[in-house]
């Protein structure tokens, strides 16, 4: 079996939407690794949907999917979760055919609810980095979903109560989805590592890298070298 030192070459972020994942995808796409965002590719599985309303680009797929309470949201949810699932199973499926293969892989916040076979391949294959939003960002995570919508699957989590418009249940629901994630996501990580932590850290790969380094060190039963 793979020990992480070589799963470092190949990473995957993992965290709610606007933790950071894109932006260290890209710095550390300028240190040699290949980025994949599953956004995109998401989108692009979408496209001939998205292309029926007159939707582009990742917040066309947020406005496609509408608001938790509306009537299509259910169905929609359902079919931007299995895209999700062809998308990770292709990646994971190219790196395995190709074990040196530098990438860093950007998931979505929905990356749990894929399936434990998969998340189980994606533990396997890649180094799973957990970029972790306090208490006190939470907050800030609901500003940007609120004022740069990106898809987010909601499993149930919207409660809309009598009276309350949507972005009201939002703001109050928001909080709850990021406490039910944070398990889920501190179980598939290998190394958890705060975004407040990563804003005091010069923004460059080779820190990224070394904090990563350090993360798998710290975690009881890992065999960094």
């Amino acid at each position: 079996m793979q020990n992480h030192s070589q799963k470092l070459l190949r990473l995957a972020l993992i965290g709610m939407s606007g933790a950071g994942k894109t932006f260290w995808s890209r710095q550390l796409a300028g240190a040699g690794y290949q980025p994949l965002c599953c956004d995109e590719q998401i989108e692009a599985r979408l496209a001939p949907k998205l292309t029926e309303g007159g939707f582009t680009g990742i917040n066309g797929v947020a406005a496609w999917m509408g608001w938790p309470n509306s009537s299509t949201y259910a169905d929609r949810e359902s079919h931007y979760l299995a895209e999700e699932i062809a998308t990770l199973d292709e990646a994971l499926a190219n790196l395995q055919k190709n074990p040196s293969q530098h990438l860093v892989l950007d998931t979505t916040g929905s990356v749990i609810y894929t399936g434990n076979n998969l998340l189980m391949r994606l533990r396997r294959n890649a180094t799973v980095v957990y970029l972790a939003a306090s208490e006190q960002e939470r907050n800030l995570l609901i500003e940007r979903y609120l004022s740069d919508p990106k898809p987010v699957l909601w499993r149930g989590a919207f409660q809309p109560r009598a009276g309350e418009s949507p972005r009201e249940t939002v703001a109050r629901c928001y909080p709850a989805l990021i406490a039910a994630r944070r398990q889920s996501y501190e179980a598939l990580a290998h190394c958890t590592i705060p975004i407040a932590e990563l804003r005091e850290m010069p923004q460059t790969a080779e820190a990224f890298l070394e904090r990563v380094h350090q993360g798998l060190k710290l975690r009881p039963g890992s065999n960094p070298q």
